[in-house]
């Protein structure tokens, strides 16, 4: 992890669906300025009002695949779901 990885944040929103039942879901990424202050740009809003800020770490743990490694189910069509 470089430098400037270590001034990214991700943020996420925690939602308890019950006893030991978390769900994390990432509404945005954040930078922290020279000034230790943190800007945050979200593409959602938490609806119980929470955020969480995280380190950035990349995702390295599963490849990325290219359209020609997908292999896509057969589409159906109107006339089969009848």
């Amino acid at each position: 992890m470089n430098a400037q990885s270590k001034q990214l944040k991700t943020v996420y929103t925690v939602v308890e669906r019950g006893p030991n039942k978390s769900f994390w879901t990432k509404v945005g990424i954040g930078s922290v300025n020279h000034d230790g202050s943190i800007n945050l740009r979200l593409d959602a809003l938490p609806t119980n009002g929470t955020l969480q800020i995280r380190d950035y770490e990349p995702r390295e743990t599963e490849p990325r695949r290219n359209e020609a490694d997908v292999k896509l189910a057969p589409q159906l069509s109107a006339d089969s779901l009848l």
